[in-house]
């Protein structure tokens, strides 16, 4: 609230239309809003002063401040709370850019803009530079959260692609995927989003679209198996891409013009994290990291996010996999320090051994900016595993 200038913030959230920002600052022991839940943060001249418009008491974290027998009316009298302050501005969620600073619904702002009157409600600003630096800001005791988290997708990453869950000829793809969702499930947690597994051959590449998911095919002998997977570990989310490679009964290590397409794929990583500088923007980060790739000749894309709360977190957007001349508003966002990401990219090779057909190494590993350089929270994959 400091850095932007903001005397006032007010979150409003309804029981199972939550706003993500509100989600994150309830006692763990409720899953959603209870009906009406309203926080409000004042900034005060020695920090910020907390509190709670809501019918149910925010257990020791936010102090009720509505007197329901003097004021019955909820809205009222979060009014009266705020011209009490007399702030010169009212952050609320809404963006046009950023979804994780929107979570206030139409009908909550009508209500707040009826109760606040004219002159109040003209003092509403967008509050997304609060909601997303909130949710992007990654406390230093989270680091080891977010590396075991890693370390534990890694772990399932490469039992997936092994003869443990491959068998050629026989496993297909999508009986990968629900090997990982088995295999999440016994571990007590959950994925955010369905893994997706493909497969690339010298015959061409089955994944099909980045926009749809892969139909079903069985694995075969001499297919580059590829991994998207992520799973939510103590509320914080990993994002992982990785390759294996099933070997034919003629081979005995993976070929090489595959290892020389991943050795490229991690040197596309490399100009990318030497690219990450607090306070460049992603869209700046993004250009000049594939100017320096088609310097490299390497054929590439860029398209990494934060990551935490969320999948795809808050923060700034280093490229889509259909935008790489840059995101309008979510790529204008800068970087800051102790934020975690998730380094996604894709290099195109041709492989000898398939007739100088491509090959896309898709890699995508977790990583934490310090504010001076990011490193990777688990390693990342520098061999593809031969199955």
């Amino acid at each position: 609230m400091d850095q932007v200038d903001i005397d006032c913030w007010v979150l409003i959230s309804r029981e199972y239309s939550d706003d993500p920002v509100v989600l994150t600052m309830l006692p763990a022991t409720w899953t959603t809003s209870r009906r009406r839940t309203i926080l409000v943060f004042f900034r005060t001249s020695d920090g910020v002063d907390r509190c709670a418009v809501s019918r149910y008491q925010v257990e020791g974290l936010f102090p009720a401040r509505w007197d329901v027998d003097a004021e019955p009316d909820q809205m009222k009298a979060l009014a009266g709370l705020i011209k009490e302050r007399d702030p010169r501005h009212i952050a609320v969620n809404t963006s046009t850019h950023f979804a994780h600073g929107d979570g206030l619904t139409k009908t909550e702002h009508q209500a707040l803009v009826a109760a606040l009157g004219a002159d109040l409600s003209t003092r509403l600003v967008p509050g997304d530079d609060l909601s997303v630096g909130w949710l992007e800001t990654r406390l230093p005791e989270e680091r080891s959260t977010v590396a075991e988290a890693c370390a534990t997708a890694h772990g399932l990453l490469r039992r997936a692609l092994s003869p443990e869950v491959i068998g050629a000829g026989h496993t297909t793809t999508h009986d990968v995927e629900w090997w990982l969702r088995d295999a999440v499930q016994d571990l007590g947690t959950h994925v955010w989003f369905h893994p997706t597994v493909s497969a690339q051959r010298h015959s061409g590449d089955l994944r099909g679209s980045f926009a749809s998911h892969p139909e079903p095919v069985t694995i075969e002998p001499g297919d580059l198996v590829h991994i998207d997977f992520g799973i939510v570990w103590h509320g914080l989310c990993t994002d992982q891409q990785q390759h294996g490679y099933v070997l034919k009964d003629s081979e005995v290590e993976v070929p090489e013009g595959l290892t020389a397409a991943l050795a490229t794929a991690n040197r596309l990583q490399d100009i990318l994290l030497g690219n990450f500088e607090l306070g460049r923007t992603g869209n700046d980060v993004l250009s000049t990291t594939l100017d320096l790739a088609t310097y490299e000749a390497i054929l590439g894309k860029v398209y990494t996010h934060p990551i935490g709360f969320h999948g795809h977190g808050a923060g700034p957007t280093i490229g889509l996999w259909d935008r790489q001349d840059g995101v309008p508003g979510e790529g204008d966002r800068r970087l800051v320090a102790d934020t975690a990401w998730s380094i996604e990219l894709m290099a195109e090779s041709p492989v000898p051994e398939w007739d100088n057909n491509p090959v896309r190494i898709m890699l995508e590993e977790n990583a934490w900016f310090d504010g001076v350089r990011p490193e990777f929270l688990d390693g990342r994959q520098t061999e593809i595993w031969p199955i």
